[in-house]
């Protein structure tokens, strides 16, 4: 696909943290594609993400991906769909599993039974999760799927779902699965945000699993930067892992945060573990390095510490969440 080549494109999900990102990053780089944007701001999503924009190749729907009569309207007007909504926070999945069976899988059906009868591409935003625990060596596209909670079996679910439709219905498509994100507008849940909030009201950052969580950390603007190559370039049928080779444990994660913050690097406790806590994921991002010319380019201390001061200068935004969610993270 030429750069300039004229996209209309479906984001769904695009108040979300790796949605929102997206939308800007490819307005910034693409300005002649057109972007539409439906998410049903649920607690993942937050206006102020994408306040900043007012640009005529942006249009907002407020929906849910559920609604076949909608999405059947969105997808007739579009040329190509990213589906980034997804329900996200693996400890919820495990307490109530409802709404990320309905989201990550009976929204992708609907996607999917409207594409049916229409001839659109479709990009499936997955998770390094659906392999599951990892002591050893990184997943590569072909590993066995080995889901631990209901979200990562919801998101391993929609993957199955779209391949199926791919084999049956000849639907174009392709997957993209990515490690552990950070950067600006992230749900205040995750480790990141959280530690930084908590953090600058001098609270006790509670660790899981005794900190020994290892994840592979990867800036969103590298993650999107690699959708959009996914996006121009990468081949229908094929999925690609998107990593960056930054594995840290969670106690490294929280003591840089709070050495940058100039904070007691002893400022945590440890907290009850949650079941089915896997200890490392890890992705082989080969294919679409060679394929694609992809690589990550933000340095990962760097990387961290911008993610910091953002966070510390816009807590507008993070104050505008739901009150019972602010009160969850800045007092547990």
């Amino acid at each position: 696909m030429k750069n300039n080549f004229f996209v209309r494109l479906l984001i769904t999900g695009g108040l979300g943290f790796i949605g929102s990102n997206f939308i800007l990053r490819t307005l910034e780089k693409y300005p002649e594609h057109h972007i539409t944007n439906i998410d049903a701001c649920l607690d993942g999503s937050n206006l102020q993400s994408l306040n900043i924009l007012n640009n005529s190749n942006y249009t907002f729907v407020k929906g849910n991906i559920t609604n076949f009569d909608l999405m059947k309207k969105l997808i007739d007007k579009c040329d190509i769909i990213i589906n980034f909504a997804a329900e996200s926070h693996v400890d919820r999945s495990i307490y109530d599993a409802k709404p990320f069976f309905d989201s990550n899988i009976l929204g992708v059906f609907t996607i999917l039974e409207i594409l049916k009868e229409q001839k659109k591409k479709l990009i499936q935003i997955s998770t390094d999760e659906v392999f599951g625990n990892l002591p050893n060596g990184s997943a590569t596209e072909l590993s066995r799927f080995n889901p631990s909670s209901p979200y990562s079996s919801s998101k391993a679910s929609a993957e199955l779902l779209v391949n199926s439709y791919a084999i049956t219905y000849g639907i174009d498509a392709m997957i993209t699965r990515c490690t552990n994100n950070y950067g600006p507008r992230q749900f205040i849940e995750k480790l990141i945000p959280k530690t930084i909030i908590m953090a600058s009201q001098d609270k006790q950052i509670p660790i899981y699993n005794k900190g020994k969580g290892i994840r592979d950390w990867m800036h969103v603007n590298d993650h999107v930067d690699a959708i959009l190559k996914v996006l121009h370039d990468g081949k229908i049928g094929e999925s690609y892992n998107i990593s960056a080779n930054n594995e840290f444990d969670v106690f490294q994660i929280v003591k840089k945060i709070l050495s940058y913050m100039g904070k007691s690097e002893d400022a945590y406790y440890i907290a009850e573990d949650r079941p089915g806590h896997d200890d490392r994921y890890s992705l082989n991002s080969s294919k679409i390095s060679n394929d694609l010319n992809w690589k990550p380019k933000i340095n990962f201390v760097e990387g961290i510490e911008k993610t910091v001061d953002w966070y510390l200068k816009n807590k507008k935004w993070w104050l505008n969440y739901d009150k019972n969610i602010l009160e969850n993270v800045q007092w547990k």
